[in-house]
């Protein structure tokens, strides 16, 4: 039966909210989001294990995470420019299929060097999944509602990341790292699966040649625009800061004047669920309110969730890491779909670059955080995230100030 909205999604228009073709495409990247960090921070709730089992200190076995991270970083705009070559879509789903394939392979790991060099390439096998998702959104939704279908990505990014930690930190209490390993790499699958079935091909997009003198051009055009370079700078210190805490959480929270089971532990990345809550709303308040609001109060939310870790209170702890998490995935759904808006054309690129700058700051800052945790302990982790937060929120007063595009 032919109905109004067959007609209007047979029309090569952007996708509108409420329509089936906007659906199955925040489905499909939902899906993708899960995947994608189940996989990148499987590790994260299991470093204290690693920490034990390969007698390692905090500060190397954290590198499991910074590997990922960095690697992923450096892989962002060479996947950014193959999905310029042969389509979105197709580098989404070689990306997720080879991500899943290392991570069955992870823990068969012997060594702890062994683990990290898996865990590098597993980074680098990652990056087509971010690298592309946010320009594929920017080019087939509306840019009216662009704002909802990104804070939906992210939703899933933050769901991911929770059962990426929750998972494994459940399964190592009563088994070892390396079938809580499995456990989450069998998740992920799942999940790539589902995005592979459901994702649509590009509507508006055709896949063209692209020369390493195109991308340099497109690169430095995105870098000469200062709003682009503000929220590059945003991505890599608010990421830097997140993955920071939760790096050293665990063990914080096992050690005095806490000593909580790890199993207990792991019940904090529920907090997680705060992240898809705010990621969600804060798209669609972006839309509304504007994003400059959004993301400033978004920045004074972490802050204010740093300061209430500090006190060797448990009660004050655990409501700071909610402020924080919240607060932090708010702060990131905005900023991520600012970017897309802001770039006018080569889309992918620009949200390259903030992703660079993001999984930079992620692998900078987390091994960073090490040498502070090893010299202050949470004190000195929160000192650290703390300055950073303060370079964030100038950085936020300043598009707050401007007068670009929103």
């Amino acid at each position: 039966m032919v109905t109004v909205e067959n007609v209007i999604e047979s029309e090569v228009v952007p996708l509108r909210r409420g329509t089936s073709g906007y659906r199955t495409v925040t489905v499909a990247l939902f899906a993708a989001g899960l995947s994608t960090f189940i996989s990148m921070y499987a590790a994260q709730a299991l470093l204290p294990a690693f920490a034990e089992g390969f007698d390692v200190s905090p500060a190397v076995s954290a590198l499991s995470v910074s590997a990922t991270t960095g690697m992923l970083a450096l892989a962002i705009i060479p996947a950014s420019a193959l999905s310029e070559r042969f389509g979105r879509t197709r580098v989404m789903i070689a990306s997720a299929s080879a991500s899943c394939v290392i991570g069955l392979l992870l823990p068969l790991s012997p060594t702890i060097e062994v683990l990290l060099i898996g865990r590098a390439a597993q980074g680098l096998a990652l990056a087509g999944v971010p690298a592309v998702a946010m320009a594929y959104l920017a080019e087939e939704v509306d840019r009216k509602d662009l704002g909802a279908a990104m804070g939906r990505y992210v939703a899933g990014t933050t769901i991911g990341g929770l059962i990426g930690r929750l998972v494994p930190s459940a399964v190592v209490d009563f088994s070892t790292w390396r079938w809580a390993l499995v456990t989450a790499a069998l998740l992920s699958a799942l999940f790539a699966l589902n995005m592979i079935r459901k994702l649509p091909a590009s509507k508006f997009f055709r896949p063209q040649p692209v020369s390493v003198r195109a991308i340099a051009s497109n690169l430095r055009r995105h870098l000469a625009n200062p709003s682009l370079r503000t929220l590059f700078a945003l991505g890599f210190i608010l990421m830097g800061g997140f993955v920071s805490i939760y790096n050293f959480l665990g063990f914080r929270l096992t050690a005095a004047p806490f000593g909580l089971p790890e199993a207990l532990v792991g019940l904090v990345f529920l907090f997680y669920l705060a992240g898809t809550f705010t990621s969600a709303v804060a798209g669609g308040a972006s839309d509304r309110l504007g994003r400059r609001s959004v993301l400033l109060g978004s920045v004074v939310v972490i802050g204010i969730g740093l300061a209430l870790t500090v006190p060797d209170n448990l009660a004050l702890t655990l409501v700071g890491m909610l402020l924080f998490t919240g607060g932090f995935f708010a702060a990131h759904s905005v900023a991520s779909g600012w970017v897309g808006l802001i770039a006018t054309d080569h889309r992918a690129e620009a949200s390259a670059l903030y992703l660079f700058a993001y999984y930079a700051g992620s692998s900078v800052a987390g091994a960073l955080a090490g040498l502070a945790y090893a010299g202050g302990g949470w004190g000195g982790v929160s000192a650290f995230v703390g300055a950073l937060l303060l370079v964030a929120f100038a950085l936020s007063l300043r598009m707050f100030r401007s007068s670009t595009v929103e």
